[in-house]
């Protein structure tokens, strides 16, 4: 878990793409676990097709046209959640995590001086659980938001699960706003009367007093990976296997290549997998909260620098070769959130990371668990200091 809150102005950083000519004679590297046998896909015969005509692909690219191409892309076309699907997330196994979440954002909101309006951001919604869980705490606290108007913006490549969000989230009695060719492209109102829009780029979100919410949205992000090698740093890209021609391997970049760029000076590390798409979403972030106001809250898989290899593969639940069968696994790559700091420095104040469990445990989810389950504290309502409450700390909600 991380946050991003408002703190001083700075600059965004950018970085050139520069291009650099190699002769290829890459060293052969290996995928992990070797598959009994390779699938052909529609999705891997693109990409043989695609390597035949310019050369190995970065892992960073192999991911984004894995995940993300419009025709044959992992997220595009599936609803990968749940027990039927490759993996489950933490919204789809317990209501209380989108609660405590729901709770955060409103103890955020009054610690700021309780703005007139706030946008509700949520980047990769999966199934809209997690945004249920947290407008079902906003209905719940009406009282306390009813001077707020606030607005949900959903943040999603997907059409498949655009729909199955809407499902989840909007008023069946009023038809949804629907324009493909517009950035935003599906408009409706949820079932607690808040309006809600849909979107692919955070870039077409409007800019104001904004909460946004990352939930396992950086892993899946595209990563370049990098070997340190007596000759120095090498990219590792991914190539045909020119003894299986339907069978794709790693190998090694013979020289310089330019995302190397976003290695740090002082690596020690002899693999590193770097992130430049997460790098321009946390800079877009931090600079939208420094100007207008806010706070990100980001819950990931990740780790604060010290991991090497975590790209891996998931299919119904299982650890699954990222190379065999590309197009019908989940491709992901644990966050490196001392990178995603440093993304940030100048503009925001950051915190964490922390673990979830951590997070939960400060958030009082121990005494929301016995709520649940009857065995709620007795309450004084006539006293006039806090009582337990769920949230550590939230004594402007104290019972009275």
């Amino acid at each position: 878990m991380s946050v991003l809150v408002r703190g001083g102005s700075g600059r965004l950083c950018a970085a050139a793409r520069r291009v650099i000519p190699c002769l290829w004679s890459g060293k052969c590297l290996s995928s992990g676990r070797e598959p009994a046998e390779n699938q052909v896909t529609p999705m891997l015969r693109h990409l043989v097709y695609k390597i035949k005509a310019t050369g190995p692909i970065t892992v960073a690219e192999y991911m984004k046209e894995v995940l993300t191409n419009p025709a044959k892309g992992y997220y595009v076309h599936r609803d990968m959640l749940g027990e039927k699907g490759d993996f489950i997330t933490s919204p789809e196994i317990s209501q209380i995590f989108g609660e405590l979440l729901g709770i955060w954002f409103i103890s955020e909101w009054m610690a700021t001086g309780k703005n007139a309006a706030f946008q509700l951001v949520e980047l990769g919604p999966g199934k809209g659980t997690l945004a249920g869980d947290i407008l079902r705490v906003f209905s719940q606290l009406g009282s306390v938001l009813k001077n707020c108007d606030i607005s949900i913006h959903m943040v999603e490549v997907s059409e498949k699960l655009s729909e199955i969000q809407a499902l989840t989230l909007t008023e069946e009695k009023i038809p949804l706003e629907r324009n493909a060719g517009s950035s935003v492209y599906m408009k409706g109102v949820t079932k607690s009367g808040i309006p809600i829009s849909w979107y692919r780029d955070l870039h077409d979100v409007p800019k104001g007093y904004s909460f946004y919410l990352a939930h396992e949205f950086f892993d899946v992000l595209p990563v370049h990976k990098f070997q340190k090698t007596p000759q120095g740093w090498r990219e590792v890209f991914i190539d045909i296997d020119p003894q299986v021609s339907d069978k794709l391997r790693f190998v090694l970049a013979p020289c310089v290549t330019p995302a190397e760029v976003f290695i740090q000076r002082d690596e020690i590390r002899d693999h590193v997998e770097v992130c430049p798409e997460a790098g321009v979403i946390i800079q877009e972030l931090s600079q939208r909260i420094a100007l207008t106001g806010g706070a990100a809250l980001i819950a990931d898989y990740g780790h604060d620098g010290t991991k090497t290899d975590t790209f891996r593969g998931f299919c119904g639940h299982k650890l699954h070769d990222v190379l065999t069968a590309p197009g019908t696994a989940d491709l992901t790559a644990d966050v490196d959130f001392s990178y995603l700091r440093r993304m940030a420095e100048g503009q925001v104040a950051s915190l964490g990371p922390i673990k979830q469990q951590t997070f939960l445990k400060n958030m009082g989810i121990d005494v929301r668990l016995k709520r649940l389950h009857g065995r709620s504290h007795p309450m004084n309502t006539c006293q006039s200091k806090p009582s337990v409450s769920p949230v550590a700390g939230f004594g402007e909600l104290a019972w009275r």
